[in-house]
């Protein structure tokens, strides 16, 4: 299941980001709470951000970004993962099929998603779910925290 985030997710969600595990692969360096609440706050209030939970447990997170005017067919998929301790019970999966199906029940044609060329565990998985590998963004993102640069994969699906 999944809802829109609310004020009181934002530990959980801040967990996510900033989990060393996960935080490479995400938008945001590690930064402290305060750092870290006016992001949250604008993803919540535009209606950006989701929660993927199972049996009224908190297990992952989504963002949908909906692109606007000849491109308001597109929605931009970002900021999806599990929580480490949730990995290996299909909930990724799962969860991606929620947002497809949530995504098409909005009207949109088309998901975009970005991902590391080097997280082969989330390439699968998108490859799985029907995503498809459109091109290659060289030196896309800048770990600052590492001090290096990452290609990043562009996938769509078109629905």
């Amino acid at each position: 299941m999944h809802r829109l985030a609310k004020d009181s997710d934002f530990d959980f969600i801040y967990q996510l980001y900033m989990h060393p595990v996960i935080n490479p692969w995400l938008l945001y360096e590690n930064m402290d709470e305060n750092e870290f609440r006016p992001i949250f706050d604008e993803l919540v209030s535009r209606k950006f951000l989701y929660v993927f939970y199972s049996g009224g447990e908190m297990v992952g997170m989504f963002k949908l970004v909906p692109q606007k005017y000849r491109n308001s067919h597109i929605v931009y998929l970002g900021g999806i993962c599990i929580h480490p301790g949730q990995w290996g019970h299909g909930y990724g999966s799962m969860m991606l099929g929620e947002v497809i199906r949530l995504v098409t029940t909005m009207g949109y044609k088309r998901i975009e998603l970005t991902v590391a060329s080097v997280n082969f565990q989330a390439i699968n998985l998108y490859e799985k779910a029907g995503f498809r590998n459109e091109g290659t963004l060289k030196k896309y993102t800048y770990l600052k925290s590492e001090d290096r640069f990452i290609d990043e994969q562009v996938m769509a699906l078109i629905l």
